[in-house]
């Protein structure tokens, strides 16, 4: 059917109601800790349900169906890490955080091991941060594209995208900029439900329209092999077996959640260590049922189109869902269901902008001019907020030569977090690690993640664990090394001074 003038009504009602909602946190900062953290006033829940809106992207939603729609639900074996993870941080990376005013994730590793380190690990997760939030944007893109083709035929198809991605960064912008951490959570929560509960109705309306009702689905995805959920081969070409699940999805949480300012800055925003826990905790919880149910829209959305071919066979798994949101659900329900995709890519971007500027502020520039008064350090902090916005814009638009978006977007992520969990852990658990030796592993972790990104068929979701294992591993041999060569020359100088 296409989308007609009420769903447009409706989605321009969202972007324009979402945006004022942001813009009623908007207060006169004076401090890095009010603009970045709250002032610590956030409670739990809605720190809890932050976490889970900043991990879910505009790319989760259309990708995830897709997965099941063309293979089954063994993606789930990798929430079940995500679980673990959250576990690990929560014991483990949680308490260090509290241990003395720290706005961001990169502050414990100069308290470890110094500012050298810290600037290297902070850097690293600029970069990697920013290109894989790139590809997340563009996931926009593909949803106006499908949302609006009959009203966009005029443009080029790069056209399209710049206009999709410029609309959604302007309006995450406008209450980003202006309310900080306090606008990002508060307005996750909203977008959260909103795209939860679009998604429920769009499930409802698949299981309607196929003929026989749930127990036909059932029967015929079943038949397909579509709730298949456990594997258990060993292959480490393959991203969703119950090892790499379970082992790959625990270091990939423990790293993302753990030693990523984008998750921590929320943590660090919580009224209490207890608080930050419950919400990491039951954030876990709400993230299994909310991949549970993308993967069965996607089982469904199979049966749907086994009965109902499309006029085009899908050239990309992540655009089925938006398709059938644009062609089969009612008006005003369809822009309903495109709002709620829009949700999902604002409420991350507004994670990933203030996170951004969070570290650029307090790792780089604030120690650059450490007499900076707080009011300045604030504005700076807002202009950072811009810059990183034009950047991301341009990094989107780059990313539209890419591959599945999904699994993209994680890979870029975990080649770094493989070194960055490495040395939060080299510091959290020993005590004889060096800054120099911490380095040194980095910075093979990092070559090593890099070569098997590129250069090997093994599945995105080892990367943390051969990353950070050789990172840790490298950093305590390389430390212990360097302390008793160093330990040596000295005796030597000293037996040669007392001769």
């Amino acid at each position: 059917m296409g989308l007609n003038a009420v769903d447009l009504l409706v989605i321009a009602a969202y972007l324009v109601g979402v945006t004022l909602f942001g813009l009623r946190f908007r207060r006169k900062e004076r401090t890095l800790k009010g603009y970045f953290l709250a002032d610590n006033t956030i409670p739990w829940w809605a720190i809890s349900l932050s976490i889970v809106a900043a991990e879910t992207s505009t790319l989760t939603i259309i990708s995830v169906p897709g997965l099941a729609y063309e293979k089954d639900f063994r993606f789930l074996q990798l929430v079940i890490g995500y679980l673990v993870g959250r576990i690990v941080v929560s014991f483990v990376l949680v308490p260090q955080y509290f241990r003395g005013q720290l706005v961001t994730a990169y502050q414990l590793i100069d308290r470890r091991f110094g500012g050298r380190l810290r600037s290297l690990t902070a850097g690293l997760f600029l970069v990697t941060r920013a290109a894989a939030e790139g590809v997340r944007v563009f996931a926009v893109a593909i949803v106006i594209r499908v949302a609006l083709g009959g009203l966009l035929t005029g443009l080029s198809d790069l056209s399209r995208d710049v206009v999709a991605i410029a609309l959604v960064t302007v309006l995450t912008l406008i209450y980003t900029f202006e309310g900080g951490m306090a606008a990002v959570i508060w307005t996750d929560v909203v977008q959260l439900t909103i795209y939860l509960a679009g998604s429920v109705v769009a499930l409802f309306s698949i299981v309607h329209l196929v003929p026989g009702g749930w127990p036909e689905i059932h029967r015929v995805a079943a038949e397909a092999g579509k709730f298949r959920f456990f594997d258990l081969s060993i292959n480490l070409s393959t991203a969703y077996t119950l090892w790499a699940g379970v082992i790959g999805g625990a270091f990939l949480t423990t790293a993302s959640h753990g030693t990523d300012q984008l998750i921590v800055q929320r943590l660090l925003s919580a009224r209490s260590e207890r608080q930050a826990k419950a919400a990491l905790l039951s954030s876990g919880v709400a993230i299994f049922f909310q991949f549970s149910l993308f993967l069965l829209i996607g089982a469904v959305l199979f049966v749907f189109y086994k009965m109902f071919p499309p006029v085009r066979p899908f050239t990309r798994t992540d655009t089925i869902f938006p398709t059938y949101i644009v062609s089969r659900l009612p008006h005003g329900l369809s822009g309903l269901l495109i709002s709620a995709i829009l949700a999902a890519a604002m409420s991350n971007l507004s994670a990933a902008l203030n996170s951004l500027s969070s570290t650029t502020v307090v790792d780089f520039l604030a120690r650059i001019w450490p007499l900076s008064e707080e009011a300045r350090r604030v504005q700076l902090s807002r202009r950072a907020t811009i810059a990183w916005a034009l950047l991301l814009f341009v990094l989107a638009l780059l990313a539209r030569n890419g591959g599945k978006v999904l699994e993209m977007g994680l890979s870029i992520a975990s080649v770094a977090y493989g070194a960055l969990l490495g040395v939060f852990l080299l510091g959290v658990l020993t005590k004889h690690a060096s800054e120099r030796g911490a380095m040194l592993g980095m910075v093979l972790g990092i070559g090593l993640n890099l070569y098997l990104w590129l250069f090997t068929s093994i599945a995105f979701t080892w990367y943390v664990v051969l990353g950070s294992a050789a990172t840790f591993l490298v950093g305590y041999s390389a430390s212990w090394l360097l302390r008793h060569t160093g330990t040596a020359q000295s005796n030597l100088r000293s037996a040669g001074g007392k001769s």
